[in-house]
């Protein structure tokens, strides 16, 4: 189980921001909190990937605290996995 942050560089206000995603949404909230991010910026829609979207001052922590830096391509990779697996978790649960 894992920690992951993308190479995004995606404009923000005055920030640049990159996506934090986790194995399991235990992995996510701890890392969240080791590297000083509130859990209110939890981004959680119905059917998207649970993630943070994380500065790169906070993105270095991060690292530094053990989680894999990915690829976009990476991410994608693991957003379509994420949601092959809800959907067999949901259909399994009826």
């Amino acid at each position: 189980m894992s920690v992951y942050i993308d190479n995004a560089k995606l404009p923000y206000r005055d920030m640049v921001m990159c996506h934090m995603v986790a194995d399991t949404m235990d992995e996510l909230t701890n890392m969240a909190d080791r590297i000083g991010i509130s859990c209110r910026w939890l981004q959680n829609k119905p059917g998207r990937v649970p993630h943070f979207d994380v500065c790169l001052s906070k993105r270095r922590l991060a690292v530094n605290a053990g989680a894999i830096e990915i690829e976009r391509r990476e991410l994608a990779m693991f957003l379509a996995k994420w949601k092959k697996d809800s959907v067999t978790t949901e259909k399994g649960a009826n």
